[in-house]
């Protein structure tokens, strides 16, 4: 079996040395987006489509029921899968270690080392914060749990299937919270800790354009991500964008981000 693996890993290696340059047959899996979405998933995705039109590395999109179950795994939602070549990776952080270190791409050149261990920390802090407190709102708060989430979740499934993913999915939603400690916790504490994020990323922002300098790190790609599906995803319980909504840099960045690499680009098509 060592042998077998090494083996693996050596044409693997050998694959990805064979691509020098960025596919054009890359697609990007994720849910419906109309009909199936959650609020943490659609920010992942839209983190990542993001970051991949600020390298300007084209990507078909590609909308499935499946595309939970096609992912290889990760921490959190376990999307968006990214298919390049043969090689498959799932959620932003994995995607973005794929593209540095096989097509030497990043956002961050531009940074001396101290800005880039900032940037990392705040986009791990920001990454778990925005995550826990999306998973919490959609699978705690029984509201948007029973009206918003369940009937998303399982819309693609036939009865009995859609209840069966939805305990699956519920179960899994819990165990991460749990292990995050934010499973015992009560919204206030939830929405204290989205606020204090925020307040940190307002302050980072400041009047600038991006969050270092003038020009995009992963961080702004990830950041827009959570902060645009929040505002634009409807929910029973709003207290995320209400929240998030009290900074209006914050509020100002989503615009500019959302003008620049989606809006008019759309429009020009």
């Amino acid at each position: 079996m060592p042998q077998a693996a090494t083996l693996e890993n050596f044409y693997k290696k050998t694959a990805l040395a064979e691509m020098k340059d960025w596919p054009r047959d890359a697609v990007l899996y994720q849910p419906y987006e109309e009909e199936q979405i959650l609020l943490a998933e659609n920010a992942s995705c839209l983190a990542v489509r993001t970051y991949l039109k600020m390298l300007n590395l084209p990507v078909a999109l590609e909308q499935r029921a499946n595309s939970e179950f096609i992912s290889p795994g990760g921490k959190r939602t376990k999307l968006p899968v990214l298919r390049v070549e043969n090689f498959i990776y799932a959620e932003f952080d994995h995607i973005v270690t794929f593209v540095e270190q096989n097509f030497n791409k990043s956002l961050n050149a531009q940074l001396n080392a101290d800005e880039k261990d900032l940037m990392r920390s705040l986009n791990c802090l920001a990454e778990n914060i925005f995550t826990n407190a999306e998973q919490y709102i959609s699978w705690v708060d029984p509201t948007v749990r029973d009206t918003v989430t369940k009937k998303r979740n399982g819309c693609v499934f036939p009865f009995p299937l859609n209840h069966v993913q939805n305990w699956r999915k519920e179960a899994a939603v819990r165990r991460q919270l749990r292990l995050a400690d934010y499973l015992n916790l009560d919204e206030t504490k939830v929405v204290e800790n989205v606020d204090q994020m925020c307040r940190e990323l307002s302050e980072r922002l400041g009047d600038g354009q991006y969050f270092f300098g003038n020009s995009p790190t992963e961080l702004d790609a990830l950041v827009f991500g959570h902060l645009y599906s929040i505002f634009t995803m409807r929910l029973p319980n709003n207290v995320l964008a209400l929240t998030i909504n009290k900074y209006s840099n914050l509020n100002a960045f989503c615009q500019r981000i959302d003008r620049t690499y989606f809006s008019l680009k759309e429009n020009t098509k």
